[in-house]
């Protein structure tokens, strides 16, 4: 499974750490061991369904517990059997410098 998380706190942060709600949300996501890339508008997380979702859910949770007010999770999933499936790196290999 691949999934990409958009993290989008109210507030995103303090006045001496403006991202620091989604900087907690990360950190969730490193702490996971699962494979992941940090992207300009969002993290994109590779593992097993029952690894990623509750990654997933710990995330958006993060946000709220490090002073959030209010926070929205934006998620896309994809999912892939078989021959088919491709990993995070497969998918973008061709793009990377």
């Amino acid at each position: 499974m691949i999934v990409e998380i958009q993290c989008l706190p109210t507030p995103a942060g303090t006045p001496d750490d403006p991202h620091a709600t989604v900087e907690a949300a990360i950190a969730v996501i490193t702490d996971s061991g699962l494979h992941y890339e940090v992207g300009p508008l969002g993290t994109t997380v590779e593992g097993e369904p029952d690894d990623v979702w509750p990654v997933l859910r710990r995330a958006h949770e993060a946000c709220l517990e490090a002073g959030a007010t209010t926070a929205i999770a934006m998620v896309k999933i994809a999912e892939m059997a078989g021959p088919q499936a491709k990993s995070m790196d497969e998918l973008t290999r061709k793009f990377r410098p």
